[in-house]
């Protein structure tokens, strides 16, 4: 694999997600090594970025998620660099990091999204809960993993949970309850991975499903059937590509109770841990952890 040149993986950083992060890039950094690339770990929280311009790397294998890693700064200042990096440029990361962006973008291109509402301290809470129904959910519109959402299932609550949760985020985003099943669809290139149904045994599908518990179930190939799975790969392509997409990525999606399919989020750098999606998701197609990795690496470019 001498033609990536010198390799680093850029995991760690520091915003909310650091742990899910070095968990991701340690496994990244053994996949490439294992296939024979000259990898190595490089974690921004503390090395400074100049580093890998000083240290002639060829190219950087991003996997730092949230702030400052899936946000489009580290994209714009490898950009600068001239150093070839996997996934999205600088607006698609940024668009899709902002939940509240992403929304407004998929809705202007006519993509199914679910109702919701950005609250601000002069919201009327109790209209929107009205209007959104209970329960619903409210979330930080700049954070990933699900830190900071919660489930609204008592009147009167949304205000109290709003308060909280802008101390993590200015952006703050009410979204209807949509109870149909949690779906994600993974990008690969040009190409839509199958589908993955992600059932938790907790209450949505939070941190703690996420990456903490062994019990969340994925089916894989899921329970779609198999003009819905066309529709959702069909949604997926247009979704990621609309915020300007490149290289690999997730968009999530609820079902409600009557089959329809709405766009939730898109994920620009997703999990690449044990409990991973786009691995999981790579697995059902005959691609190894391993030769996923190297795939994302193949595409890594300057935007």
């Amino acid at each position: 694999m001498q033609h990536f040149g010198k390799v680093a993986v850029l995991f760690g950083g520091t915003s909310h997600e650091r742990e899910v992060s070095l968990a991701s890039g340690q496994a990244v950094l053994n996949a490439l090594k294992s296939k024979g690339v000259d990898a190595h770990p490089f974690d921004p929280a503390h090395t400074e970025l100049i580093q890998l311009k000083r240290e002639k790397f060829n190219r950087v294998f991003i996997v730092l998620h949230g702030k400052y890693g899936e946000d489009g700064i580290i994209q714009g200042v490898l950009n600068e660099m001239k150093i070839p990096y996997t996934g999205c440029g600088v607006m698609a990361s940024a668009i899709g990091m902002d939940k509240w962006r992403t929304k407004l973008v998929w809705k202007g291109a006519g993509l199914p999204i679910p109702p919701f509402y950005l609250l601000t301290d002069s919201s009327d809470f109790d209209s929107i809960e009205k209007e959104l129904g209970l329960p619903l959910f409210v979330k930080p519109a700049c954070e990933g993993s699900s830190i900071g959402v919660v489930k609204v299932k008592d009147a009167g609550q949304l205000k109290k949970h709003y308060e909280l949760i802008k101390k993590i985020d200015s952006l703050v985003l009410a979204e209807k309850f949509i109870g149909g099943g949690e779906y994600t669809c993974s990008i690969l290139g040009q190409q839509a991975l199958p589908t993955i149904k992600i059932i938790p045994k907790t209450e949505f599908y939070d941190y703690e499903a996420k990456y903490n518990r062994d019990d969340t179930e994925y089916l894989c190939p899921s329970d779609l059937t198999s003009e819905d799975e066309k529709h959702i790969r069909n949604l997926s392509l247009q979704a990621f590509k609309v915020i300007g997409g490149k290289g690999w990525g997730r968009i999530d999606f609820l079902k409600d109770t009557d089959g329809q399919l709405y766009l939730l989020e898109a994920n620009t750098v997703p999990g690449m841990t044990s409990h991973s999606l786009v691995p999981k998701a790579a697995r059902q197609v005959g691609i190894s952890f391993e030769d996923l990795c190297l795939e994302i690496l193949e595409h890594a470019d300057l935007e």
